[in-house]
């Protein structure tokens, strides 16, 4: 199933809760990245994005992060309740608290049915395809065999050991990866994954220089007591933390390494 097609039933998914309950404001789904997904009719991209920057924020400063399912919060305006669906978040706000509890249970049934729906739809479908392909790449008769498996010639063998030459020749040398050294920094925030880590913007784009040729998504992070993990790379998103030599490392990512902030790591991008 296309994003779009995926995307589009999620959607509908949320109108429907809003058009069951007049108090529901609000409807939005983000993923761990706080990417939004979908948004009901009455929530313009521009609100749902402040909407996550704002409560990142807020949870940013509890100790709610790493066992979020159900959240409700009071505001000066209304309610605002946050639940988990495996990678996704759903996000409802209401004026009041009336049929709080009705609209959550409607929540808790109807977006996690839909999200199998569409992703054993989803499975189907890449199926579906790949016996396509297994169709069209069947093997040749034994007749048409027979006619392929002739030797070939002296002269084309010369020619393709000179075109392997050539290419190894003029295949680009890749230089080592670059170790850097910084200073642990927590990194929190509802949309921080564990397995991700975050440096200044400067260093990915010096990295994108040097390796023109890959992208560099992941680093290895090592102790100087030599323990290593592999993590997804993101640049820092607080201004405050740029510029200052830190890494941001995810608390369950800190225990696995046995160390904690403060202390220095080597960092070094995963080329391959």
């Amino acid at each position: 199933m296309a994003n779009e097609a995926y995307m589009l039933a999620l959607k509908d998914t949320l109108d429907s809760m809003t058009n069951s309950f007049s108090n529901i404001r609000n409807a939005v789904i983000f993923n761990e990245n706080g990417d939004v997904i979908a948004t009901d009719n009455n929530t313009s991209e521009d609100t749902a994005v402040r909407t996550v920057d704002a409560l990142d924020e807020i949870l940013d400063k509890t100790d709610l992060l790493d066992s979020l399912e159900n959240i409700v919060l009071e505001g000066t305006e209304g309610w605002l309740k946050v639940s988990r669906f495996d990678d996704l978040y759903l996000v409802t706000t209401f004026s009041t608290r009336a049929n709080l509890g009705q609209a959550s249970a409607l929540a808790d049934v109807l977006v996690p049915t839909v999200l199998k729906v569409l992703r054993r739809v989803n499975l189907v479908s890449v199926k579906e395809n790949l016996e396509e392909l297994e169709m069209e790449h069947e093997e040749p008769s034994t007749h048409d065999a027979k006619e392929e498996q002739t030797e070939p010639s002296e002269k084309t063998k010369s020619e393709e050991h000179s075109e392997d030459a050539a290419e190894a020749t003029t295949k680009p040398i890749v230089p080592e990866p670059q170790v850097n050294q910084f200073i642990v920094e927590n990194l929190r925030g509802l949309f921080s994954p564990s397995n991700t880590v975050r440096v200044d913007n400067d260093l990915l784009l010096k990295w994108k220089e040097t390796y023109p040729d890959r992208e560099v998504e992941e680093v290895e992070v090592a102790t100087f007591g030599g323990k290593t993990v592999r993590c997804k790379v993101k640049p820092i998103k607080e201004a405050k933390f740029e510029g200052k030599g830190l890494i941001q490392v995810h608390e369950k990512t800190l225990s696995t390494l046995g160390i904690k902030k403060g202390e220095l790591v080597r960092v070094k991008p995963v080329i391959e």
